[in-house]
């Protein structure tokens, strides 16, 4: 079996976020980048299944220039067998799906996070589906394989539903499919001769432009409400707060 997972490299979680250039690009200084959180998780539960069978092959891809090298080599660490880097920016979810879809045919298994964390669209699991006419699941919570057949778990409102699907297809993933592994020093050190294979992206016109990206608004200051105030609470929730 061949697996693909997809990975973004993305701004730590704790680094705080800067724009430059009038507030069209972000100021890299001083941020950590890491795995995508989630596709960690579809990383991880792909490791799990080259484990469990004898003969897979766990393969990463990322969309990105030479700065995301570091993030690629920590996959590797953390198990996987080679990786392919398609040299571009990714502008956005329609050209990412498209590199995607370029080197993921003959594939029977394609992992990624439901969702990356820096612009949280997650649509290009389906995208990727639709351009490969494959099915696509997500959130996917729990995915095993039996034979050709994969049974998964996905999170739908309010509750959870039951799967089932044939090899090959595509799934999104987030917790608890898998717990994140660390890579150890043996891991790091066999990344260093891992293949990395570097590939020019296909041509795709843009279909967003990018304006400007803003800040949340500061968070207001709290105000303590004595417990027997229950009138005034309400009144500052409606009319203040406006969630009521």
């Amino acid at each position: 079996m061949k697996i693909l997972v997809c990975i973004s490299h993305v701004p730590d979680t704790t680094s705080k976020i800067n724009f430059t250039d009038n507030n069209t690009k972000l100021d890299a200084a001083g941020v950590q980048f890491i795995i995508g959180p989630y596709d960690d998780y579809a990383l991880a539960r792909a490791i799990e299944l080259k484990e469990a069978n004898p003969g897979t092959t766990v393969t990463v891809l990322n969309v990105g220039t030479a700065d995301t090298e570091p993030t690629i080599r920590k996959a590797l660490a953390i198990g996987a067998d080679d990786a392919i880097r398609v040299n571009a920016e990714p502008v956005d979810s329609f050209f990412v799906a498209s590199q995607v879809a370029e080197h993921a045919k003959g594939f029977d298994l394609i992992l990624m996070g439901r969702e990356s964390i820096d612009y949280n669209s997650g649509v290009v699991h389906a995208m990727v589906g639709d351009l490969l006419g494959l099915p696509s699941v997500s959130p996917v919570m729990k995915l095993d394989i039996e034979g050709a057949k994969v049974k998964m778990t996905r999170e739908i409102e309010g509750g959870k539903e039951q799967v089932e699907a044939s090899l090959p297809l595509i799934a999104g993933c987030q917790e608890p499919i898998a717990e994140w592994k660390i890579p150890n020093m043996r891991g790091i050190m066999s990344a260093k001769t891992k293949p990395l294979k570097v590939a020019e992206p296909v041509t795709v016109a843009a279909s967003v432009a990018l304006s400007k990206f803003e800040l949340p608004a500061p968070k207001g200051a709290v105000k303590m409400i004595p417990a027997d105030a229950v009138a005034e609470l309400v009144s500052k929730l409606k009319n203040e707060a406006k969630v009521l």
